[in-house]
């Protein structure tokens, strides 16, 4: 492999790897602590879990690309 495309593959893994931590920390600091807290009602609860859901849908989309580019560099 060349050494410009490992370092893209894991450039992009540590992307995929923080955008799914930081979806997960956001979503459960806004649903469990941050709307309670203000006493917002439940369907601002609805719009973080969609607000999350859009993040984890990036995450796999990236997850496919990534094991395309791998596909690739083993060619």
């Amino acid at each position: 492999m060349n050494k410009d495309l490992d370092n893209a593959i894991a450039q992009k893994g540590r992307h995929i790897g923080l955008v799914i931590a930081g979806t997960t920390v956001l979503w459960l600091a806004t649903t469990l602590f941050l709307g309670p807290a203000l006493g917002l009602p439940g369907r601002y609860a609805l719009l973080f879990d969609l607000a999350a859901l859009a993040g984890f849908i990036y995450a796999v989309i990236n997850i496919f690309q990534l094991w395309r580019m791998r596909q690739d560099s083993q060619r």
